[in-house]
């Protein structure tokens, strides 16, 4: 059996989820790649698996839906089954649907309720199974800044979000006494593909919002979750650690 923690990265292959993987798998730690399966996405994870095989570590892919209940079950069995335990689990995986309240139907809504909140709920419950027995593991979920102050326009997202710093702050309640940590991670701002594709005056007027003035990178809110995932963190539970360069303090 691998001497090397095991983590779980949901909605592994871009952005913030890709830049965390590599972070874990740079610490020594064999990942488990989750993502969406079709043949674009397959690819992509192909391509991570091999990136992380370079710093010496275990690149498993584990492809399925986190809002479907099996498909959530499938990916904890074959981890259990390949591995024989999971130490690291990170909630990443999420989609938005934004439109103003008047013009949001219902289907908008329930998609990322299902992604951003129900498949969070869904990978918790599976953690919670395997750490609760191994009487030790790091639960890390990715919320939003969203989620803390709202967003014209978000209002599925922002509720979601909302509901991930609850859920994380119950299960870290639940769970404590078996020295298992539950902790979520608020990211603002990020560079990402698409932020690159705005227009000079709304990155200069979303940029005005923050203290730091300037967008983070994928790869700050990736330290932070390396950070939380790491024994260095062990007394913290419970917690949400913002990554917005001071958008909400």
């Amino acid at each position: 059996m691998t001497a090397h923690k095991i983590a779980l990265v949901t909605g592994a292959i871009r952005g913030i989820g890709k830049a965390t993987t590599l972070a874990l798998a740079k610490q020594g730690i064999d990942v488990c790649i989750n993502f969406r399966d079709h043949a674009a996405n397959r690819e992509k994870a192909e391509a991570l698996k091999a990136e992380c095989e370079t710093y010496q570590v275990e690149a498993f892919l584990v492809p399925g839906d986190v809002s479907v209940e099996e498909d959530v079950k499938a990916i904890f069995k074959a981890i259990k089954d390949h591995f024989g335990r999971l130490d690291i689990l990170v909630n990443n995986a999420g989609i938005t649907r934004d439109a103003l309240i008047l013009r949001m139907n219902s289907e908008n809504f329930d998609q990322v309720i299902e992604t951003n909140l129900k498949g969070v709920f869904l990978c918790m419950k599976q953690a919670a199974r395997i750490m609760m027995k191994q009487k030790s593991g790091r639960i890390i979920s990715l919320s939003s800044v969203v989620g803390e102050i709202g967003n014209a326009g978000q209002v599925n997202y922002a509720a979601a979000k909302a509901g991930v710093i609850g859920m994380t702050k119950s299960l870290a309640r639940e769970l404590g006494s078996r020295h298992v940590t539950c902790n979520a991670v608020a990211p603002g701002f990020i560079a990402t593909d698409m932020t690159k594709d705005l227009p000079a005056d709304i990155v200069a007027q979303m940029q005005a919002q923050i203290p730091l003035g300037e967008f983070g990178e994928a790869e700050d809110v990736a330290q932070a979750i390396v950070f939380l995932a790491s024994d260095q963190a062990r007394y913290i539970t419970g917690q949400v650690i913002n990554v917005d360069g001071g958008m909400v303090m």
